[in-house]
């Protein structure tokens, strides 16, 4: 029976310590993951009144610094969590120094990698490279073509973004070589305009311009932009079309939703003007919007 007693004696003890312990740490862990997201919350919350630019960048970096501390004390917690088991244990730390050096050698060639990609993540959050809620176009290592999508995560190992077709990529943060940030401090919608070389480019512009004001003006699109969209002219010149170029600024990741309220101003400001905008027969330029001459007896005024 002295096995048993002895058993009994060592549960309710240090047995009960080390229960205690593993208990302590998860429950801990939780806590501060808890905390983290209501933290995130929150500065999302906050990201609906003030200077919409400002409040933007200043939020997802928030958001992800957020993330970034609340995934560092979870580690945190569970490592200091393991010692103390271990010493409650009545495993010697100190005989495993030895140990733990020849199998740190050993894991550290093969973990050269995950290295990399921490100290990369590191220089990603305090550099502001991009965070939370960024557009961006991430090229890799190796990689043929680039990911794109909204950053939904950013760790100090991997970044997590979402595609538009609502696939979830994620990429080490040490196999990143180059970062294309969408919607960094504000961004620009461009819409180039085909127009037939017979028409008045002058007239074009001033149709161009009209459609900008009337977008400032509008209610709905006016908090998207930063200021009114402008007409640059013309941008390239081919033996029967020219383009005509018109930008605006608008709030960071909102230029995709403006350039398609503006291509809409657009094609209905041409038919009011009598120029036909008829179904593509190839594929339109990036960015662009296919416009053809018009019919015999019309014209733009």
């Amino acid at each position: 029976m002295e096995p048993l007693d002895t058993l009994l004696t060592w549960l309710a003890g240090r047995g009960l310590e080390i229960v205690l312990l593993v208990l302590g740490s998860v429950l801990l862990a939780r806590f501060v993951a808890w905390v983290g997201e209501k933290i995130t919350d929150r500065i999302d919350a906050r990201a609906t009144g003030g200077d919409a630019l400002v409040r933007s960048e200043a939020a997802k970096h928030r958001h992800s610094l957020t993330q970034v501390i609340t995934w560092t004390l979870v580690v945190l917690i569970y490592a200091v969590a393991v010692f103390a088991v271990l010493d409650r244990a009545g495993i010697p730390i100190g005989g495993l120094v030895a140990p733990a050096t020849v199998l740190g050698v050993g894991l550290g060639f093969g973990a050269q990698r995950i290295v990399g990609d921490v100290l990369a993540g590191f220089f990603i959050i305090t550099e502001r490279q991009y965070g939370f809620g960024d557009v961006v176009s991430i090229q890799v290592v190796g990689g043929v073509e680039p990911a794109e999508g909204t950053i939904e995560d950013v760790t100090l190992r991997v970044t997590r973004l979402r595609s538009a077709n609502g696939e979830v990529i994620t990429l080490p943060n040490g196999q990143i070589v180059k970062v294309t940030n969408l919607s960094r401090d504000w961004a620009r919608a461009v819409v180039d305009v085909p127009v037939p070389t017979t028409v008045d480019v002058g007239r074009v512009n001033e149709i161009l311009k009209d459609v900008g004001a009337e977008a400032f003006r509008d209610q709905r699109l006016r908090p998207l932009l930063l200021d009114p969209p402008s007409v640059m002219g013309v941008e390239t010149i081919d033996l029967e079309q020219v383009n005509v170029r018109m930008v605006a600024r608008t709030l960071p990741g909102k230029q995709f939703e403006v350039g398609r309220d503006l291509r809409a101003r657009v094609v209905a400001a041409f038919r009011r003007e009598g120029l036909n905008v008829p179904p593509p027969t190839a594929a339109p330029q990036a960015g662009g919007l296919t416009a053809s001459a018009p019919s015999s007896g019309d014209g733009v005024r």
